[in-house]
């Protein structure tokens, strides 16, 4: 699924987070979408999910405008996974990840073997079988994001729109989910502030500052010494780690002028 995003703007009274932004994924694309706190990564994701609505510009799937579609309908074409979920239900695991399915089937139809054997499939990508059975409120940070990446994964759409999924995981679990983000034949759009885990696992990086596009391209042309010193205010050398991946070392933020030690 092609994503189109076009002149793009939204904010709040008095306050415009998300400036004129454009940007095109193409079908299959994993795009990271980086940039300082504060830079309108969040609220850009969720104009680009439909849970926004822009004071101008639109945002288009296969050249439908998403305002077309029922709430619904646009379930069956995008999962959208946000930055921190929680609930006050006594679900289990695999009965909140189940509810990924609900979109596929009548309100008076339970799940049958194919939305069991789609959930098991989720609960393994994303190591979660041996806590199929744990309540909700006693998991970590970490497997509760897990857990809704899985419910989003047995939606089965076309697009997946992922808002900082790796907060609260560990490493190993953080290079598992990118690596099977990067992997899905899904349209990706993922908003990271790890900028080694984007340069990793995204086709491409989109750089935000105060709400506009700085930069958009491979990480090796958006990830640059000049950019990151203009965009996070830090000075930083780009180079190569032990695997040939990108890797940025930071050497000490931009002194202001007449800032004092």
């Amino acid at each position: 699924m092609r994503i189109d995003v076009e002149g793009l703007s939204w904010g709040v009274p008095g306050k415009t987070i998300v400036r004129d932004v454009s940007l095109a994924v193409a079908p299959g694309e994993t795009v990271g979408l980086i940039g300082p706190n504060g830079s309108g990564k969040s609220s850009l994701l969720r104009c680009i999910a439909g849970l926004r609505t822009p004071t101008a510009g639109h945002v288009r799937y296969d050249d439908v405008d998403i305002t077309r579609w029922p709430a619904r309908d646009r379930a069956h074409r995008l999962a959208f996974v946000e930055q921190t979920a929680d609930t006050e239900s006594d679900l289990r695991v695999a009965e909140v990840v189940m509810l990924g399915r609900t979109v596929h089937r009548s309100r008076w139809r339970g799940p049958d073997a194919a939305d069991h054997e789609i959930v098991g499939e989720a609960l393994t990508r994303l190591d979660l079988t041996g806590l199929a059975d744990r309540p909700w409120k006693q998991l970590s940070g970490g497997e509760r994001q897990r857990t809704h990446l899985a419910r989003a994964l047995t939606q089965r759409t076309s697009a997946l729109l992922l808002d900082e999924p790796t907060n609260h995981l560990d490493v190993r679990h953080q290079l598992e989910l990118m690596d099977l983000a990067s992997r899905t034949p899904q349209t990706v759009v993922v908003a990271l502030h790890d900028l080694a885990l984007a340069a990793r696992y995204c086709d491409r990086l989109v750089l935000l500052h105060r709400g506009g596009v700085v930069a958009d391209g491979p990480a090796a042309e958006v990830l640059t010494a000049p950019l990151l010193r203009e965009v996070f205010e830090v000075e930083a050398e780009i180079g190569r780690d032990g695997l040939g991946h990108l890797a940025v070392g930071y050497r000490e933020p931009v002194r202001q002028e007449g800032a004092t030690k």
